[in-house]
């Protein structure tokens, strides 16, 4: 199924599965959305679970909390992640600080689901790189898959957790289609997979790739190109951004010796620097060459015939590769 069907998917159990689950925010009832990932939501459990809301989202946000006070499990989508600057606010005060500052006393089972990244050449706030804003923030987790199979499963796993979540969902991927199977925690007798558990993608020797969300496609793109010049590239689809699978990036680093971080989002502070330092941190005896980045550059996130100019290209994927090679 497509990315949009395994969330949309991944929506329909959750909500079938508890009914204190809610699906709200701008159109996503009747309508089903504007990508229409909540489409036959509203159908199928009424008005009373899946709604809309007015166009704030700081009061979105504030609803979320307020009703997880209360007992809900609550699932707010913002329209699109240039949206959520006005709810920061509210993230970053309330939700994220509520357990904390009711020593344990409250939960916050709030998964705020966030359209993002570029790709599909919209208007000016419609495609941002956020990520890095929201990591930084004590008591998020944060978490942005790149498949249908992981879209759907790590929804759900954000879902069940009890802790607040933001997740990106990489809009450019909505139409992919791919295989969504049982999690190994479906199975009898099966364990629960770690949040915080990154991904090996492809296996590789000479290099590693570390990506997540949209920018792991290209990455497989980059390491299908090496390897026609005999360059094995591993390909690391990093998935939950806070907290970082630290040990497995480690662990690939050590196979390979050199690492090249890739997203979305502007260089400066972005969460590249973060990845980079966590490696260089555990696995400095390994290295061969330093961590490269390849990123957004520091302007605002550009709209529409813009994009491709500032998104991280092939090219320049391949050309960080080279000079961490050369080392």
């Amino acid at each position: 199924m497509s990315m949009r069907e395994a969330i949309n998917s991944a929506l329909h159990t959750a909500l079938r599965e508890d009914p204190r689950t809610l699906v709200f925010g701008e159109d996503v009832g009747r309508l089903g959305g504007v990508f229409r990932v909540t489409d036959g939501l509203w159908h199928t459990f009424g008005e009373d679970r899946v709604f809309d809301t007015p166009i704030s989202e700081s009061a979105i946000i504030g609803a979320a909390v307020g009703l997880a006070m209360n007992g809900f499990r609550p699932i707010p989508e913002l329209q699109f992640d240039g949206f959520a600057y006005p709810a920061v606010d509210q993230i970053v005060n309330q939700l994220a600080r509520m357990h904390y500052r009711t020593r344990g006393a409250v939960t916050m089972p709030v998964t705020v689901r966030l359209p993002s990244f570029g790709g599909i050449r919209a208007p000016e706030h419609h495609g941002e790189s956020l990520e890095a804003l929201f990591a930084h923030v004590p008591g998020l987790t944060v978490v942005a898959p790149s498949t249908p199979h992981d879209a759907h499963h790590l929804l759900l796993r954000s879902v069940r957790t009890d802790d607040p979540v933001i997740y990106l969902e990489p809009k450019a991927r909505y139409w992919d289609r791919g295989p969504v199977g049982r999690r190994n925690d479906e199975a009898p007798g099966g364990t629960v997979e770690p949040i915080g558990a990154s991904r090996v993608v492809r296996a590789g020797r000479h290099a590693t790739l570390i990506a997540w969300g949209a920018m792991v496609r290209r990455c497989l793109q980059v390491a299908d190109l090496a390897a026609e010049d005999g360059v094995e590239l591993e390909v690391i689809d990093l998935r939950w951004l806070k907290p970082i699978d630290a040990d497995g990036l480690a662990a690939s680093v050590a196979r390979t010796r050199r690492a090249v971080v890739v997203h979305e989002a502007p260089l400066t502070a972005g969460l590249g620097a973060e990845v980079a330092a966590l490696v260089t941190e555990r696995a400095f005896r390994d290295l061969a060459a330093p961590v490269q980045r390849v990123t957004g550059y520091d302007v605002p996130y550009p709209a529409g015939p813009l994009e491709p100019r500032y998104l991280p290209t092939n090219d320049r994927v391949l050309l960080a590769v080279q000079r961490t090679l050369e080392y």
